[in-house]
């Protein structure tokens, strides 16, 4: 278990499914989060990881993968913990993430990726 990895997939799918004013996506632009918006990113991935890794700990489910499923769930895209055939664990990961609320990012005037 690697909070490290969980923590690495979920800014990578938050900048993979962001995307800018013209639709081009956050990853794509060579920009960095701001030292805000990446402590935001870190201290809510910590805090789900925390309280939840156990429950998909023994099934096929990577901390990479619930990584990328926290964020894409959180934000309640089409996809995410519901779908991986986890029955009850997938609903209970599904309801924890909504409860983080959405979280959007932005690029600044200045180009640096921002979390709001």
């Amino acid at each position: 278990m690697s909070l490290r990895d969980f923590t690495q997939a979920y800014i990578g799918a938050a900048l993979w499914s962001s995307t800018d004013e013209h639709g081009t996506p956050l990853d794509s632009l060579g920009a960095e989060l701001t030292p805000d918006a990446r402590e935001r990113m870190e201290i809510d991935a910590a805090d789900f990881w925390t309280s939840n890794s156990l429950l998909w700990e023994g099934t096929d489910m990577t901390d990479e993968q619930a990584g990328h499923d926290f964020w894409l769930t959180r934000n309640r895209h089409g996809t995410g913990f519901w779908d991986r055939g986890l029955g009850d664990i997938g609903r209970g990961l599904t309801a924890r993430a909504h409860a983080f609320g959405e979280a959007d990012l932005y690029v600044t005037d200045t180009g640096d990726i921002a979390h709001y």
